[in-house]
């Protein structure tokens, strides 16, 4: 006879997990702002280019901050890849680990690096509380494959028991560019991570540990069912959609094509792409899968919670060894330029089926403007990045925003008083692209113009798309107007690179978004505005709208 106790689960009612949810949702808010105000690099304290996320024993995400969609990606990874090389037993309270690397690390691309701390309640790990922070380092690289890219760290011990592997973090800091940056930086995570345990500890004091693990699942079963039922209400069928990549750092245009397939309560996305690259435009199938749940969590139903329970209807697949799906040892630096048509190629295949919940093609690219030069006064290197926003597509009732950032990205733009406080750079203008927005019923958002003066002789290097292709209007609507990089008198860009002497100027141009619905259905009221406002020319406006004042 078996004398051991019986032990049962928790029975919750639904009012306890709902309350429960809210409350993790406040702790990876709440962490994340502790990330953020504790920063030093602009990227983080003003750009916001961070994120934070809970998970339970076993990895998957119980809930993740609304950051950066694209973290995610590097959070499916982080802890699987901790539990391969660390054995549970030998954790101990105040370890926390520190990894980047896309291959051996569960990351999608080196700056991006993430701190992971085991939460211990009652002597045993109940959970983890993760952060990650883009650290703008490893600059005037080249692309070649991932050795060239930076510091590749596997998932290893920077704290043990609370005490800081002083050897590990000068092995990271010998490595950057900028170790200032990344030591202040590296703290501020460390305080993240601490915001977590404590919050999540005091969860379990108030409501029991049993029954915060168990609302934890109720929670990911919970995502799963909204999103079948969101998958359900959608058309049967399969839908096709196709595009091309083409950016500086590629000869030719890249052809990429996606098949949606949605049966039942259940959902597929495949996609093929060239064989990968020698350059830092490809995807590890982590970015890729962080991808399509983001854009489709979006159309589905964007009030799903962020957890892994909505990934369980989901496949995504892509053939290994190419652009969308890579292998060792694959560039990966510039993957969110790829990431970012990979989500407007999805809404162009799920336009097919609800054309009234997606918008039009937006941007398709981070713009990105990467410096690197020497302080004169003491030899020190700095370091500047700067994503630009673009155009947003328009909607079904609406239209696209102008100059934001869109889909994985989610940052802000730098404020010039920022950038000019801290970095020997000068910003000569920051304006809206007139006409860039596609014409349509709804007007494709505009794109954006920065001009950049070197105050001190550095380096500059450019990621810009839709050079030659332009963001697809919807339902009739136009397309938006190109990406471009405009040089001053002594510029010269070999490919996406240039010596910037004192003095020299360069503009980058983001792309606009393709319009909605057909533009002679727009209201009048509304053309004149947009001309009133300088948003479209009087030409744009006789021409494509019939307008005449």
């Amino acid at each position: 006879m078996n004398d051991a106790p019986v032990t049962h689960a928790p029975v919750l009612d639904p009012i306890t997990v709902e309350v429960i949810g809210a409350a993790l949702s406040s702790i990876v808010e709440e962490t994340g702002e502790a990330l953020i105000r504790a920063s030093y690099s602009t990227n983080i304290k003003e750009r916001r280019d961070c994120s934070t996320a809970l998970f339970d024993t076993e990895g998957n995400t119980l809930c993740q901050a609304e950051h950066i969609p694209i973290h995610l990606g590097s959070f499916i990874g982080i802890v699987p890849h901790i539990l391969k090389l660390h054995r549970v037993e030998d954790m101990q309270p105040g370890d926390v680990f520190v990894g980047n690397d896309a291959y051996e690390g569960g990351g999608t691309h080196l700056p991006d690096i993430v701190l992971a701390e085991p939460i211990f309640v009652d002597g045993k790990i109940a959970a983890w509380t993760v952060n990650l922070a883009h650290h703008s380092d490893f600059a005037d690289r080249g692309h070649a494959h991932i050795y060239q890219e930076g510091l590749r760290i596997p998932p290893v011990r920077l704290y043990r028991a609370g005490e800081l592997q002083k050897d590990v973090l000068d092995l990271i800091l010998l490595n950057c560019q900028v170790p200032r940056e990344r030591l202040s930086d590296l703290r501020a995570q460390m305080a993240a991570n601490r915001v977590g345990v404590q919050r999540f500890q005091a969860l379990c004091t108030k409501y029991g540990t049993a029954t915060v693990m168990a609302a934890g699942a109720a929670l990911l079963d919970y995502a799963e069912r909204k999103m079948r039922a969101g998958i359900a209400a959608m058309p049967d069928g399969t839908w096709t959609f196709e595009d091309v990549f083409e950016s500086t750092e590629v000869v030719e245009q890249l052809p990429l094509k996606v098949k949606v397939t949605i049966q039942g309560d259940n959902m597929s996305l495949h996609f093929d792409s060239p064989p990968q690259l020698r350059a830092g435009l490809n995807m590890t199938w982590t970015a890729l899968a962080a991808t399509a749940y983001y854009v489709v969590k979006s159309v589905v139903d964007p009030t799903i919670l962020p957890n892994a329970g909505l990934a369980r209807p989901l496949s995504v697949t892509a053939p290994p060894g190419t652009v969308l799906n890579c292998v060792h040892p694959a560039a990966v630096n510039g993957r969110v330029q790829t990431c970012q048509r990979v989500s407007d190629l999805i809404l162009g295949a799920l336009a097919q089926a609800v054309p009234d919940r997606v918008t039009a093609c937006s941007n398709s690219v981070c713009t990105v403007a990467t410096f690197i030069g020497q302080r004169p006064e003491d030899g020190a290197i700095w370091v500047y990045l700067e994503t630009m926003g673009g155009g947003a597509g328009a909607r079904a009732s609406k239209d696209g925003l102008d100059g934001v950032h869109v889909h994985v990205t989610n940052t802000s733009n730098l404020p010039v008083e920022a950038l000019e406080i801290e970095y020997p750079l000068t910003l000569l203008r920051y304006e809206l692209v007139d006409d860039s927005g596609g014409v349509g019923t709804h007007r494709g958002g505009m794109g954006l113009r920065r001009v950049y003066r070197a105050d001190q002789d550095c380096r500059v290097r450019v990621d810009v798309s839709r050079l030659s292709s332009r963001s697809w209007g919807l339902l009739g609507g136009g397309p938006g107007g190109h990406g471009a990089v405009e040089c001053g008198p002594g510029v010269v860009f070999d490919k996406d690179n240039a010596v910037l002497k004192a003095g020299q100027w360069f503009a980058v141009v983001s792309p606009g978004a393709g319009g909605y619905g057909p533009p002679d259905r727009r209201d009048r009221t509304a053309v004149a505005r947009d001309l009133a406002e300088g948003v479209i020319t009087e030409r744009t406006a006789r021409e494509a709208y019939g307008y005449t004042a």
